[in-house]
């Protein structure tokens, strides 16, 4: 059965004062729009909301949208605002659909198995496109699309064009857009001429001012045009 969502409608002003009267009675504000009618402010429950979201379906979920006083409708999140620091949700868009429309929308890619490029060849499975755009009618939006990746070895690459198909869906993301793929990752350690030097040194005998500190390890060199300028991807302190 579809998931009913009970909307009361808003009065008085709709400004942030008047949302953030809404929440603090234990409701988020909303708006309901679309299929060439008015929009309706509403409010509704966090709670049922966030356990939509957080269903297999997700924001894809079709819901029934009982607003007082008017006829029940089709409609689906299309968008979601959270609180940064709490995470709560603030704020809801809700869409009327028509189940006879096709839609798009965004879908989870779910990979199932372990790639032999893993298991055998030391590789790490790297998924590039968590969602892909599709386009369908409102019944046959998936939960999610899975796709077998054991199959997948190193360097190998699965792209939209590898995933299921099927007549009742159509992908929107580019068919050439890299899925995931099994890359290697090694990490070099390359010596300055400064150590190289510092281990043909006599030994015993002690490191030159600036070469080494005092356990004798060499000196870490920064890159950079001159000493005023601030290590790449760092920005100067400012001066007190």
């Amino acid at each position: 059965m579809p998931e009913v969502v009970v909307a009361k409608p808003r009065e008085g002003k709709f400004n942030k004062n008047a949302a953030r009267r809404v929440r603090v009675a234990g409701k988020i504000p909303a708006v309901l729009y679309g299929s060439g009618h008015d929009p309706v402010a509403v409010e509704v429950d966090p709670k049922q909301i966030s356990r939509i979201l957080y269903s297999e379906t997700g924001h894809n979920t079709i819901l029934d949208v009982e607003v007082t006083g008017q006829p029940v409708t089709k409609a689906m999140i299309v968008d979601f605002q959270r609180e940064p620091i709490k995470d709560k949700l603030i704020h809801i868009d809700l869409k009327r659909i028509a189940l006879d429309k096709v839609l798009q929308v965004r879908v989870r890619v779910k990979l199932l198995g372990v790639p032999i490029g893993v298991k055998a060849e030391g590789g790490v499975l790297d998924q590039v496109l968590r969602e892909v755009e599709i386009e369908c009618l409102p019944a046959d939006i998936p939960g999610h699309i899975d796709v077998d990746v054991s199959e997948l070895g190193m360097h190998q690459v699965l792209r939209v064009s590898g995933l299921p198909h099927s007549d009742k869906i159509k992908y929107v993301t580019s068919e050439d857009a890299t899925v995931a793929h099994v890359v290697t990752i090694r990490e070099e350690v390359v010596a300055t001429p400064e150590a190289v030097e510092g281990a043909a040194a006599v030994p015993g005998a002690a490191p030159a001012a600036g070469e080494a500190g005092a356990t004798g390890e060499p000196e870490v060199i920064k890159k950079g045009k001159g000493d005023g300028e601030a290590p790449a991807g760092k920005k100067p302190e400012a001066k007190k």
